[in-house]
This record gives structure tokens, C-alpha cells and sequence, in this order.
């Protein structure tokens, strides 16, 4: 299905007075590009986009565009007309709507699925490992350098969240060659594709969510991994006969939470448990149940108000 774009060049002063026109005229969702964001302090930046390109968005003012179906907009000039009539309306009561020019295109809807992809780039997580959007190109810095190519989709993230990075940070120090590992929650899989990576034997990758199970099995095989890693839904680590010398986990402590009693039969002696997705303030809980199931805390890493956790199982 095609969709026609309504995109109207305004002031910041009238940007929400034009979003509420364009959505109360049918308009099926809002977007903003306002140049402020290029200069914004991102005190709080827990998002995964590397590159915002100041050819976005425009020099002076904002542009707001809403997005009609083709089937549900026959007409795009009556369109248009509608909305240049109720500018002129704010300016004769007194809004500054800058230039008020209103434009449209049609937009192919396959080809505005993939637009969010060219704000993704190449980066490294480690000395050793480089994530890289499969659509990108990366020349390895050096022989030992691990690239993980990942097509995330747009529901899953890049594998540079603080708390992927803190998970891969514990994998690198932990993991040994030839050792079996259980990824709990796997999302895109880039936990999983790191350890194999890194050399593991056998690697089991469970999700509860169908859609991350598919998206993990693709990039399982964009990454040649297919006969050494295996993505398979699973709700956490109930009925998992497997046993590892890893488990890792990059979710909530309140998930954590709820299999740490599956952990002593899972890992075998010796074995290595990776906790990530924790807050802070959840920090304490977290290591205090590890801690009653027998397992020790060896290390706790941060970054940016998360927490990171290896534990060992005696």
C-alpha cells in the first residue's frame, strides 16, 4: 500500500497547533523534524541511534508531516487546500506560521519500513567486538576483531544499549573456547552471535516472543552461524534439559527474579551465570537471590545507571 505524506514547512511557536490541524483533518500519526535536536544534551540517552544528519531536518523552523492511505485520501489537492486554508486561519488570529508551505508525495510503504535504517552505523563495543548493521561496511581493524553483522528490524535494538554492551563486556572475560551457553531472552540474538563469535560450542537462544525467535534465526545465518547456534522459543528456562558452562540474561531484574531457582540445575560446576538489564536500585535484589541459590558475585560492572552481573556457580 502507498500512503501520501503531508509535510508542512512551519515555526516552532505553531508546531503543535499544525499537528493537531493535520490529525484532525484524517491524518493517521504525526512526525516532527525540528534542527533543536541536533544541538540537544542527551542527559539520559538509553536510545540506539548513532547518526541524527542535519540534511534531516530543516535550516530554520520545522517541518511537520502526517501521512494519509492513498485508498483513504483519493484526493490530494482538496487535502492540501484544507490545510492551507486553516494556516491562514491561525495566522489571521495571531500564530506565527513561518512560511506555511505545505508539499505532498507519495511514499512507498516498503521502501518507508527501511528509512530508519541509514540512521545506523558500524560501532565498536569492545577492543575485540564491532557491531554492524548487515547493510553497512566495515573493514576489521585487526585479525582478532570480531564483527557481528545484525539486521535488527524495527523492533529490536542495535546490540548497543549500555546494558548489550555491559553483557558482551562479561562474555569477552568469562567465556572460554568450546564452552555451551544459554542466551534467556535472546531478542535479536546478539548475544548469542557474540558468544559464537567468540568461540563457544553449542549455543541455545530462547525467547518467548515468535517474532524475536524469527529475527534471531536470521541473524544466526547472516553471521554463518546456524550449525553452532540454535534460536528456539522458550519461556525462560522452564523445561530446559540443556546444561552450560554460560548462561546469560540481558533482561529485567524482575525477570531475573523470576528463574534464578532454574539456575543451579542449568549451569554446571564452575559455571558462569550473566546478569544484565538491572537498574540500580535493583541491584541489591538481584544479587541477594543469586546469593540464597548458592551461587558467589564475582563482578559487577556499570554504565549509565545500569548494572551488569557475573555470578559462579560452586
Amino acid at each position: 500500500m502507498n500512503w501520501i505524506e503531508i509535510c508542512v514547512h512551519t515555526s516552532q511557536e505553531a508546531t503543535e497547533a499544525v499537528s493537531y490541524i493535520l490529525q484532525d483533518l484524517g491524518g493517521d500519526g504525526v512526525s516532527i523534524e525540528d534542527p533543536e535536536v541536533l544541538h540537544r544534551e542527551w542527559d539520559n540517552w538509553y536510545g540506539e541511534i548513532i547518526e541524527l544528519s542535519p540534511d534531516d531536518y530543516p535550516q530554520e523552523g520545522v517541518r511537520v508531516k502526517a501521512y494519509l492511505s492513498s485508498l483513504a485520501c483519493p484526493d490530494a489537492d482538496a487535502f492540501v487546500a484544507q490545510v492551507k486554508q486553516r494556516l491562514e486561519d491561525l495566522r489571521s488570529a495571531g500564530f506565527d506560521v513561518g512560511p506555511a508551505a505545505v508539499t505532498t508525495q507519495e511514499v512507498n510503504e516498503s521502501a518507508w519500513a527501511d528509512e530508519w535504517k541509514k540512521y545506523y552505523k558500524p560501532i565498536r563495543v569492545t577492543d575485540r567486538i564491532v557491531i554492524k548493521p548487515h547493510w553497512e561496511t566495515h573493514e576489521p581493524a585487526s585479525a582478532d576483531e570480531r564483527v557481528i553483522e545484525l539486521d535488527p528490524g524495527m523492533a529490536f535494538g542495535t546490540g548497543t544499549h549500555p546494558t548489550t554492551v555491559l553483557s558482551i563486556r562479561l562474555l569477552e572475560k568469562y567465556l572460554q573456547p568450546q564452552q555451551r551457553v544459554i542466551d534467556v531472552g535472546c531478542g535479536s540474538g546478539v548475544l548469542s552471535i557474540v558468544a559464537g563469535k567468540l568461540g563457544a560450542g553449542p549455543v541455545l537462544a530462547l525467547d518467548l516472543d515468535p517474532v524475536a525467535v524469527e529475527k534471531a534465526q536470521e541473524n544466526i545465518a547472516i553471521n554463518g552461524l546456524s550449525a553452532q547456534v540454535t534460536a528456539k522459543e522458550g519461556d525462560l528456562l522452564k523445561g530446559v534439559a540443556d546444561t552450560a558452562e554460560v548462561v546469560v540474561a540481558n533482561i529485567l531484574a524482575e525477570i531475573i527474579l523470576k528463574f534464578v531457582h532454574d539456575l543451579p540445575r542449568v549451569l554446571v560446576p564452575g559455571g558462569v551465570f550473566i546478569a544484565s538489564g538491572i537498574i540500580e536500585e535493583k541491584r541489591e535484589l538481584v544479587e541477594e537471590a543469586l546469593t540464597m541459590m548458592g551461587l558467589e558475585v564475582m563482578e559487577t560492572i556499570h554504565q549509565d545507571g545500569w548494572v551488569a552481573i557475573a555470578a559462579k556457580k560452586w
